[in-house]
């Protein structure tokens, strides 16, 4: 279920991330690891998380995920293992929350799309998801909640 997208201006966030590109297949096997190596990181160091886990994609190409997975951080992270200090844009976005099961984050995706272009917007090259609510919030997929932002062109 898709909430009514709005319109909204963000502010870059400091963030510690790992930079991920693998064929769509993979990426369930990708995911875990990288999350928990970013939590270890930035709770080894004392600077977080201060915020929601996040996917950042840059762009969505047929059978490739090209995207960064981090966390905000209060105070740049020391780059170790794969974890590198980087930053989730400040950008205009069309934000909606989508509550459901990860499995239905694709086709909430394209039908959060379509509502941006039905208003007459032009998505721009970015969007990113905030996991606001998942498993360690209980056992029903159901009531995951997940923030969508699309980059939009003005």
């Amino acid at each position: 279920m898709l909430d009514t997208p709005h319109l909204v201006q963000t502010e870059p966030q400091m963030a510690a991330m790992i930079h991920i590109t693998v064929p769509s297949d993979q990426m369930q096997e990708v995911m875990c690891p990288a999350i928990m190596e970013v939590y270890e990181a930035v709770k080894a160091q004392g600077i977080g998380p201060t915020g929601a886990l996040f996917a950042h994609h840059y762009g969505m190409k047929p059978g490739i995920f090209n995207f960064d997975v981090g966390v905000p951080v209060s105070t740049p992270v020391e780059p170790v293992g794969r974890v590198i200090a980087g930053e989730l844009p400040g950008a205009v976005v069309m934000r909606t929350l989508y509550t459901g099961p990860y499995e239905g984050l694709g086709s909430a995706w394209e039908d959060f799309q379509e509502l941006v272009k039905a208003e007459g917007r032009a998505l721009g090259p970015n969007l990113w998801e905030r996991y606001l609510k998942g498993p360690e919030s209980g056992e029903d997929p159901s009531a995951y909640v997940t923030e969508l932002n699309q980059t939009i062109i003005l």
